[in-house]
């Protein structure tokens, strides 16, 4: 009776045991965009390095990013189109999961990602411009770079809004007693923003998409019941 009735609320649940379970539940996960938030992120802003380059550096970011196949991706993609940005050849393409793209364009290696990136990689950032940066990630916008083998060339501030739904759910969760965790593979500033914006006490930032499971078989070793929630393939 409780599958069929799942069934007329448009909840698909996958056996009698699963259903079961659910009423034992303790701890739940969630993914940060597309969950909390509405995933549906937007380019606030793009801060070039002093003498960048800018219309050129441009058609690189929009070539990159148009064959990237984030969320973030298309958000810079629908924000470069605006000012009728021609694509340019790319000699090389590398994905770094988890973390952003290197590029080979023009002869010259550059990077597009994460500022976990930027650190891994020994990316100069000229100070005005992570002052800069910082601002946006107090105010939980993301923050991607595009560099060069040795400096940073561009900070572009991304923001996804959160859902009306969100704070009042995590209230109700947390009422019932059940611990509510958000997991992202965004940075530390923006988590903890998002984190307190809802009222989430426990989070953890920069997880790449293989963490999530091994964070969950954490929390079981505990001896919880973990549900988890998410809009992504990775989740799942």
């Amino acid at each position: 009776a409780g599958v069929g009735k799942g069934a007329e609320n448009g909840i698909l649940i996958k056996d009698a045991e699963s259903l079961e379970l659910s009423k034992k539940v303790d701890a739940i996960v969630l993914d940060k965009t597309g969950t909390i938030t509405e995933g549906k992120p937007e380019v606030v802003s793009i801060q070039w390095k002093t003498g960048a380059a800018q219309k050129e550096l441009s058609q690189l970011l929009f070539t990159i990013e148009q064959q990237s196949e984030h969320p973030l991706a298309e958000a810079v993609v629908r924000h470069l189109k605006k000012t009728a940005v021609q694509s340019v050849h790319l000699e090389q393409f590398e994905s770094i999961t988890g973390k952003g793209i290197r590029v080979m364009y023009a002869g010259n290696s550059y990077l597009l990602g994460s500022p976990a990136l930027m650190k891994e990689e020994s990316i100069y950032i000229e100070p005005q411009l992570q002052t800069i940066a910082n601002e946006w990630l107090s105010k939980a916008q993301t923050v991607i770079w595009l560099a060069d083998k040795e400096n940073a060339l561009a900070a572009i501030a991304i923001a996804d809004k959160i859902k009306q739904t969100s704070v009042e759910a995590v209230k109700e969760l947390q009422q019932k007693g059940i611990d509510v965790y958000m997991l992202t593979g965004d940075n530390e500033f923006t988590a903890k923003a998002i984190a307190e914006q809802v009222g989430i006490h426990h989070y953890k930032a920069e997880v790449l998409p293989a963490d999530k499971a091994a964070f969950v078989k954490a929390l079981q070793q505990q001896g919880k019941t973990v549900a988890m929630v998410g809009d992504g393939i990775n989740d799942s």
